[in-house]
């Protein structure tokens, strides 16, 4: 039975609970009928399983492991409407918690600030692994940081399950005694957290980050002497991993990191796309960045990411997406690290209006600490992010870019649209309380309104100039309930 049970086990979550039930109710009858099938019926159920196979797309594969086919896939419409995403970097870096979570890596090349860290702070002879103990995430309540994410407003999550440390956050097959059950937590920090947010926030869709190179992996660093021409590691570790995730939680966003040293032929990434296309069990929904292999980053993928804090300022023609840190110089968390060095909520909104104006998404990262607990400043901003988009999230989700994507004349206004409707994020309040579009006409059925203004049904006041641009007078500040940035609603409107 080992064959049939391996066989199932590979098999679409709809397809296998199918199949099992019916083996089950036959075996029901008797261990007779079940004597049977295992020694007569095995051929026919195996050719019914394959039939399914066929049936469900995996017999004959839609995409083939080819840019050219990969990248005609549709980008799932979710990935577009969601806007706005919460990143996560978190492991056993976040114990030193110091500089940043390159912390082994600049350590052992011999960086100044670490050494002296290290030689301050821990005996001789520590080593890298004798900080995983110490990664105890005994404050860790799952559910709350999804009630936290959902109060930001964010629409999907990305937590790194493997930095490029090599510790995975889930008991991993292929990582023994260097996951998180092993060593540290004891416990299945991804299976924690997705079963929470899906639980407790099913709107928000569960992704995961995962490294696919490891500094100081033996293998790697063979393959990697070799020229790339051996590919050890890759097959022992690098794929087994992102299966192994895939298939156990199945996440929405696969967020890959960490190719850049070798190609994607290295890493066998067309490959790997191509079952998580066709055969995954989230192969209808899945989105994948573009860090898939040398060359590969912002050429190829569901959505471009480019390089960390991409920001163009200008319309792209392929979704993009803005991955960007609370802490300005950290992805994880730094106990040293000053509020200067943390974004302000303004600044955080206007990264966000002009991202999403260009058409991208806004990825923004925190770091949590060792025992689970979210900064409090972290926490703080996504809050205030939250109370933001909860009075001026019509304009932010679901949204389109407009023809223009930010002002010709008043600096400091951004675009968006849908459907007929145009939105004008104003990202500081004019002194004389009137703010000049200088990329908008009005025609003679135009209304203009302010998003989170008392007497919302009311049209505000506005004007034309000599060049036929749009003036709007803003109501008075107290009559508004958002703050920091805030958004006109414009309809029946030109662009200049």
């Amino acid at each position: 039975m080992s064959r049939i049970t391996w066989r199932i086990s590979s098999l679409p979550r709809s397809v296998r609970r199918c199949s099992l039930a019916h083996v089950l109710l036959l075996c029901l009858l008797g261990s007779t009928v079940c004597a049977i099938l295992t020694r007569e019926g095995l051929g026919r159920i195996l050719r019914t399983l394959q039939q399914q196979d066929s049936d469900f797309g995996l017999a004959g594969a839609k995409y083939e492991p080819t840019w050219d086919s990969l990248d005609s896939r549709p980008l799932p419409a979710w990935y577009d409407a969601a806007k706005v995403g919460i990143f996560i970097h978190w492991g056993v870096f976040s114990v030193p918690s110091f500089g940043s979570e390159w912390f082994w890596k600049y350590w052992h090349d011999g960086k100044g600030k670490y050494v002296e860290f290290m030689e301050r702070n821990y005996r001789p002879g520590f080593t890298y692994a004798d900080f995983a103990p110490e990664f105890t995430a005994e404050f860790f309540e799952p559910e709350e940081w999804a009630s936290v994410f959902n109060a930001s407003g964010a629409r999907y999550v990305v937590l790194t399950s493997k930095h490029h440390e090599g510790f995975t956050l889930w008991p991993s097959r292929y990582s023994w005694n260097w996951n998180s059950l092993d060593v540290g937590p004891k416990r299945d920090l991804v299976g924690d957290l997705a079963q929470a947010i899906r639980t407790k926030t099913p709107h928000i869709h569960f992704g995961l980050y995962h490294s696919k190179y490891e500094w100081f992996n033996a293998m790697y660093l063979e393959d990697k002497a070799r020229g790339f021409e051996t590919q050890d590691f890759v097959k022992a570790k690098t794929l087994p991993e992102l299966y192994e995730l895939v298939n156990t939680y199945e996440p929405e966003i696969v967020w890959s990191d960490g190719d850049w040293e070798a190609p994607d032929s290295y890493w066998d990434s067309t490959h790997f796309l191509a079952w998580l296309f066709n055969e995954s069990p989230v192969k209808d929904n899945v989105v994948v960045n573009d860090r898939w292999g040398k060359g590969v980053v912002c050429n190829h993928g569901s959505y471009y990411t480019c390089s960390d804090r991409y920001n163009p300022g200008t319309l792209q023609h392929h979704k993009w997406e803005n991955c960007l840190t609370l802490d300005k110089v950290s992805w994880g968390f730094r106990r040293e690290a000053p509020l200067r060095d943390y974004l302000t909520i303004q600044e955080l909104l206007a990264t966000l209006a002009e991202t999403i104006s260009c058409g991208g998404n806004f990825l923004v990262n925190i770091g949590p600490t060792h025992d689970g607990h979210l900064p409090a400043i972290m926490e703080e901003r996504l809050r205030q992010l939250g109370s933001w988009l909860d009075v001026n999230g019509q304009a932010v989700y679901e949204s389109t870019p407009w023809t223009h994507q930010s002002d010709a004349v008043t600096p400091g206004v951004w675009y968006t649209a849908k459907g007929d409707d145009v939105y004008a994020f104003v990202l500081r309040w004019p002194e004389d309380g009137a703010v000049t579009l200088g990329s908008v006409l009005p025609t003679s059925r135009t209304k203009a309104y302010m998003l989170g203004h008392v007497e919302k049904v009311k049209p505000l006041q506005f004007t034309k100039t000599e060049k036929g641009q749009l003036t709007v007078m803003l109501p008075l500040m107290h009559q508004v309930r958002g703050q920091w940035a805030w958004v006109l609603l414009l309809s029946d409107v030109m662009a200049a």
